[in-house]
């Protein structure tokens, strides 16, 4: 195996310069990501983010074919999904059922417009992993838009969000529009996947709107630190994948994929330790 297509960094100075866009979306996305990603484990919606992004992929791929925009097909997709899966799946079964028919629709609608694409090989491969250059100055400036709706949406709803995700029926008693929030809260979250797909492709999306929160509440269960720590889980794991995968000749999704693994796992790690610690230092508190 030639461990240069992996780790190649020779000319890494000369081609830092194009990493400015790649480092700009990678933040935005860390930073809606670490924050979106709370309410995702939350409310337990990881399949429905993968049955949005299936659709954005598709919304992205009929862009690409018909010249509207690779981010403006991107976002109908993925809102109509979002809207979908909030206005259909008020119960977790209905929701789960929404998602596995949205997914398989939404790949085969992409693979069939990419098919019919008679542009680069690449463009097509990016949409599905991700790819390092793919972020130019007008992209970059739609995503940063993009992020700033998602932010300030979620700021907005935040308390009563939490609420409703924490506790749905006393949030109804007490007057929460929950299901108000719920497809509000959904729209973000499409918002949110698109600009994902840009990134890290719609297949391994997960890897930032689930995988910083999952591993955040290993370790906490602060409602301050959770999506603190959250946020900067997704943004490493966006950096660093954008870094590693600058002088390599694949994707930037492995990288940022594998680094997010890594984190998850060592939070788990901790969190198991800090299980038995407190295990023995009870048995201890008994035995006395």
């Amino acid at each position: 195996m030639d461990w240069s297509q992996l780790f190649d960094f020779s000319d890494y100075g000369a081609l830092i310069v194009l990493l400015q866009n790649s480092l700009w979306a990678g933040l935005v996305l860390g930073l809606i990501g670490g924050l979106v990603g709370v309410f995702v484990m939350t409310r337990d919606l990881a399949f429905a983010v993968h049955g949005i992004s299936e659709l954005s992929f598709a919304g992205a791929a009929a862009g690409l074919l018909f010249g509207v925009g690779v981010v403006q097909g991107s976002l109908v997709g993925s809102l109509i999904a979002a809207a979908l899966i909030g206005l259909l799946g008020t119960r977790a079964r209905d929701r789960n059922s929404i998602t596995a028919v949205l997914m398989p629709a939404g790949l085969g609608l992409g693979i069939l417009c990419l098919a019919l694409y008679p542009g680069r090989a690449s463009n097509k491969f990016g949409l599905l992993t991700g790819q390092i250059v793919a972020v130019d100055d007008p992209r970059l400036g739609e995503l940063i838009v993009i992020g700033v709706v998602v932010i300030l949406g979620l700021l907005v709803i935040w308390r009563p969000l939490t609420f409703a995700s924490v506790d749905p029926e006393v949030a109804v008693a007490r007057g929460v529009p929950a299901r108000a929030l719920s497809l509000v809260f959904m729209l973000l979250l499409g918002l949110a996947v698109a600009v994902g797909v840009q990134v890290v492709g719609a297949l391994l999306v997960l890897s930032v709107l689930v995988t910083p929160a999952a591993a955040a509440m290993r370790i906490s269960s602060s409602p301050v630190w959770v999506p603190v720590l959250s946020t900067v889980f997704a943004t490493v794991s966006l950096v660093g994948g954008i870094f590693l995968a600058l002088g390599a000749s694949v994707p930037i999704s492995p990288y940022v994929t594998t680094i997010s693994f890594l984190i998850y796992v060592v939070c788990r790690v901790v969190s198991a330790g800090g299980a038995r610690r407190m295990r023995h230092r009870r048995e201890r508190l008994a035995a006395a």
